[in-house]
C-alpha cells in the first residue's frame, strides 16, 4: 500500500482547524465519495476509506494530538488509538449524522457490518378507524346512545386467522430463515431488506385460505353501541377501545375513533356552551310592555318586557343553555327579540293606529333623538 497521505490535507483542512469546520469539511467528501453515490468506482471507494479514517483520527483530542508529535507513527501497529487503525465507517456516519435509530438507521437499515437480522413476523397492532356521526344539537344537549355499523378486518373463520386452508401450512420462510429480512452486500455495505418471499412475515404458507388468501383477516361488518355524552360538541372524538381492525399475526386491535358532527338547528345558534335565538316581538308588547313566551332548548320560557323595549333587545336567560361536557352546569340562553311590524291592516286598525299617530306628534323618542343629534350636519 503506498505511503499515507496527510491526514489535514486528505480533508482539505489547515492544522488549527476547529472540530466543527474538521466535521463540515468530512461531511462534504463523505457524501462526494460515498459507495452509493459512485457504484463500482473502487477509486471513490478508497477515498471514502481514506476520508473516514483520517476524521477518526483527527476527531479524537488525544489522537490527534499524537498524531500531530508523531504523525502516522503514532498509530503504527495499533498503538496511539483505541481501535487501532480504520474502524467501521459505519460508525463514523453515526458520529456526523447522529446515530441511535435517525436518519443514519432508516436509511442503512438499523446500522452497518455485519448486523443483527431483526424478525418483522411478531404480533402487529391493528389500524385505527374513523366514523363519523351526525346528531342534532337537542342529542347534544341531553346524550344519547346509538347504534353503529361499520366495516373492520377480524380473524378469518375458516382458517381461525393462521392464513392456512388445513391450519398447519404456515412454515417458517427458508430464505431468511424466519428473519423476515436478508442482507444484499453492496462493496463493504451490508444492506438489510425484507424477504422477497414471505414479504418480511418470517413464514411462507403452502396452503393459503381461499377466504382470506392467506392472510388471516377479513374485512367484515360490526356493530358497536356507543354513549354520547350530554354537552359534547361539534367536532369532538370519542374513543371506543379495542373496536379498530384486528392486529396482524395476533396483535391487538386498534380502536373506533367517532367523530361528532352536529346538525344545524332552526332556532338555536350554538357558541360554546351558550344558546343564541331571535323571537318575534308584537310592536304592541314592545310599546306597552307585556310577556313574551319563548323557546328553550328544554321546552319553553317566558320573558317580560318592558315598555319601550327597541329592535334586537337581547334578554339573557341564565342556565338555559347546552350542559358543561363533565359538569353539573349549564350555559346561557340568549334572546334577541326583532320587533314584528304588521303587514296588513284592516279599516278599523288603519284608523286608529293613525288615531295614535297625530297623538305622538313630533315627540320622538330617546333614539331619535340620540340619531338626530348624530346626524343634523346631514340635514343642514
Amino acid at each position: 500500500m503506498p505511503d499515507k497521505r496527510d491526514y489535514y490535507e486528505v480533508l482539505g483542512v489547515s492544522r488549527d482547524v476547529t472540530a466543527d469546520d474538521l466535521k463540515k469539511a468530512y461531511r462534504k467528501l463523505a457524501v462526494k465519495y460515498h459507495p452509493d453515490k459512485n457504484p463500482d468506482d473502487k477509486s471513490a471507494e478508497e477515498k471514502f476509506k481514506e476520508v473516514g479514517e483520517a476524521y477518526d483520527i483527527l476527531s479524537d483530542d488525544e489522537k490527534r494530538a499524537a498524531y500531530d508529535r508523531y504523525g502516522h507513527a503514532a498509530f503504527a501497529g495499533g498503538g496511539g488509538g483505541a481501535r487501532g487503525g480504520f474502524h467501521d465507517p459505519f460508525d463514523i456516519f453515526k458520529d456526523v449524522f447522529g446515530g441511535g435509530g435517525g436518519v443514519f438507521e432508516s436509511f442503512f437499515g438499523g446500522g452497518g457490518g455485519g448486523g443483527s437480522r431483526r424478525r418483522t413476523d411478531g404480533p402487529q397492532r391493528g389500524s385505527d378507524l374513523r366514523y363519523g356521526i351526525e346528531i342534532s344539537l337537542e342529542d347534544a344537549a341531553h346524550g344519547i346512545e346509538r347504534e353503529i355499523e361499520y366495516e373492520r378486518l377480524i380473524a378469518c373463520k375458516p382458517c381461525t386467522g393462521s392464513g392456512s386452508a388445513s391450519g398447519g401450512g404456515k412454515k417458517t420462510c427458508r430464505t431468511c430463515g424466519g428473519a423476515g429480512q436478508v442482507i444484499s452486500s453492496r462493496g463493504f455495505f451490508q444492506i438489510q431488506q425484507p424477504c422477497p418471499d414471505c414479504g418480511g412475515s418470517g413464514e411462507t404458507i403452502s396452503d393459503p385460505c381461499k377466504v382470506c388468501r392467506g392472510v388471516g383477516r377479513v374485512k367484515d361488518k360490526a356493530k358497536v353501541r356507543v354513549k354520547i355524552p350530554a354537552g359534547i360538541e361539534d367536532g369532538s372524538r370519542l374513543r371506543s377501545q379495542g373496536n379498530g381492525d384486528l392486529g396482524a399475526k395476533g396483535g391487538p386491535s386498534g380502536d373506533l375513533y367517532l367523530v361528532i358532527h352536529l346538525k344545524a338547528h332552526d332556532i338555536f345558534e350554538r357558541d360554546g356552551h351558550d344558546l343564541h335565538c331571535e323571537v318575534p316581538l308584537p310592536f304592541t308588547t314592545a310599546a306597552l310592555s307585556g310577556e313574551l313566551v319563548v323557546p328553550t332548548i328544554e321546552g319553553k320560557a317566558t320573558v317580560k318586557i318592558p315598555a319601550g323595549t327597541q329592535d334586537s333587545t337581547t334578554f339573557r336567560l341564565r342556565g338555559k343553555g347546552m350542559k358543561i361536557l363533565g359538569e353539573d352546569r349549564h350555559g346561557d340562553l340568549y334572546v334577541h327579540a326583532k320587533i314584528a311590524v304588521p303587514t296588513k291592516l284592516n279599516a278599523e286598525q288603519r284608523e286608529k293606529l293613525e288615531d295614535f299617530a297625530k297623538a305622538i306628534g313630533d315627540e320622538v323618542s330617546p333614539m331619535e333623538e340620540s340619531f338626530l343629534k348624530r346626524a343634523k350636519r346631514f340635514f343642514s
